[in-house]
């Protein structure tokens, strides 16, 4: 099981990011961490993952642990030797490798030729397009990729920040489709960072809701989804389920209760 108990995160030792963060996610389940721009998802994956050192951030209080142990101090290697693997946002590929080759930059544990089958089970379309340049593939071929290449470490936690930036509704349904199947299949867990309450809540069981660098709401996902304030500020939906303007919504921070 992942926790973190009051984590706050300080960058450059002048900004405070994240104001006391605490959440869980269990062995083999899916939670979704659901916020704004700028509200400290991000963050929080890097938090865990051990990113943050590369963009001078720091761990200053609180605590991050993987089945009891300590993350706290570990570098990006430890973390991901102990099967914590972050996608990060960006779809992160080395854009002049083949897609296979990019499979094969993982460093994979056991038979490569075996493991690059499974992946190719899970993602058909990356069989189809094996030897093409990865920076001509289409996006969602380029989300698959990386999160085919995350699967090469065999993680038992996963975090994927924004897998469905920039996609079409389609691609965004059958790329959650197999992320249902990895979770079943392989039993890995995973700690989705999403904007878009309805595609999150779906594929999660517990989700948490952040706003200013804390968390302001959380609960089983099929809750959330009926809890009229994220109806209103993450589905753009009223309280008798219509779609809100634009123009009703633009001041939105100001009438949140938990803001107040």
């Amino acid at each position: 099981m992942l926790r973190l108990d009051n984590v706050e995160v300080v960058y450059s030792d002048v900004v405070l990011v994240l104001r006391g963060i605490s959440l869980q996610v269990p062995d083999k389940g899916v939670v979704t961490l659901l916020g704004a721009n700028g509200a400290g998802k991000s963050t929080t994956l890097k938090a865990i993952s051990g990113l943050l050192r590369t963009e001078l951030g720091e761990v200053t209080d609180g605590s991050i642990t993987w089945d009891g142990a300590s993350l706290l101090g570990k570098s990006t290697q430890e973390i991901a030797s102990l099967g914590i693997v972050q996608v990060m946002e960006g779809r992160r590929i080395f854009r002049y490798l083949t897609v296979e080759e990019n499979l094969r930059a993982a460093p994979c544990p056991g038979d490569s030729k075996r493991n690059l089958e499974k992946i190719y089970g899970f993602f058909p379309p990356l069989k189809n397009i094996r030897n093409k340049l990865s920076g001509y593939c289409s996006g969602g071929e380029q989300q698959m990729l990386v999160t085919g290449r995350a699967l090469m470490l065999h993680p038992k936690l996963m975090l994927l920040d924004e897998p469905s930036l920039g996609l079409a509704p389609i691609v965004i349904r059958e790329i959650l489709e197999i992320l249902k199947d990895i979770n079943s299949t392989e039993g890995t867990s995973i700690l989705l960072v999403e904007q878009s309450a309805e595609i999150a809540l779906g594929l999660s069981e517990y989700g948490y809701v952040m706003e200013n660098g804390r968390v302001v709401m959380d609960g089983p996902a099929d809750k959330l989804l009926d809890n009229p304030d994220i109806k209103e500020f993450y589905m753009g939906l009223s309280a008798v389920g219509e779609k809100k303007s634009f123009r009703m919504v633009k001041h939105y921070k100001r009438r949140k209760r938990w803001l107040s």
